[in-house]
């Protein structure tokens, strides 16, 4: 197992020789890989990263599909509990609309949810507003339009797009992966 630059998605190779894993039976390690990958370490699916099967073992008995599918989760999910796993979060591009004397206030709370103020400027065509480009983890949008609203009397907007994911560390990353637990 080894990691791949980020975008890359997931690869699956097999070098196994000498027969010790017929070939019938990759596809079935493969999907059993890919079983382990869509919860991962934190609870979130695993991305950009390669997996090679170098080896295995065949019995007469037991050698089924299923038995060698649990095997490649079993080893995956191992596999990661070994590894510096990173937690990545969706960052979105905002763009908010506030009248010019809520502008600090609107700033203060993108910068409370963890955003990052790119820029501030007049907006075109509109005397007396501000244009706010920020960058702000998506699970810090909730409940968003309900402060704007608040610190604008009513007035303000936004507009929000994909951007980028970022790595999502220390406390933050521990509440996100204690969220996204099942509970016993």
């Amino acid at each position: 197992m080894k990691p791949l630059p980020r975008g890359s998605g997931f690869v699956f190779q097999s070098k196994v020789v000498g027969g010790a894993v017929p070939r019938q039976w990759v596809p079935a390690v493969e999907m059993g890989v890919r079983d382990g990958l869509t919860k991962g370490v934190f609870g979130f699916p695993v991305t950009d990263l390669e997996v090679t099967l170098l080896d295995g073992q065949t019995h007469a008995v037991d050698s089924s599909e299923m038995a060698f599918r649990t095997v490649g989760r079993l080893a995956i999910e191992d596999a990661m509990k070994q590894t510096g796993a990173i937690l990545l979060e969706p960052i979105e591009k905002l763009t908010v609309f506030s009248p010019s004397p809520s502008a600090s206030n609107v700033t203060s709370a993108l910068t409370a949810r963890r955003g990052q103020i790119l820029g501030l400027s007049p907006r075109e065509d509109w005397r007396g507003w501000e244009r706010i480009e920020a960058y702000l983890p998506q699970s810090e949008r909730q409940d968003l339009i309900a402060e704007l609203r608040g610190l604008t009397q009513g007035l303000g907007a936004f507009e929000a797009d994909f951007d980028h994911m970022s790595e999502l560390h220390g406390r933050a990353a521990e509440e996100a992966a204690q969220a996204n637990r099942p509970s016993a």
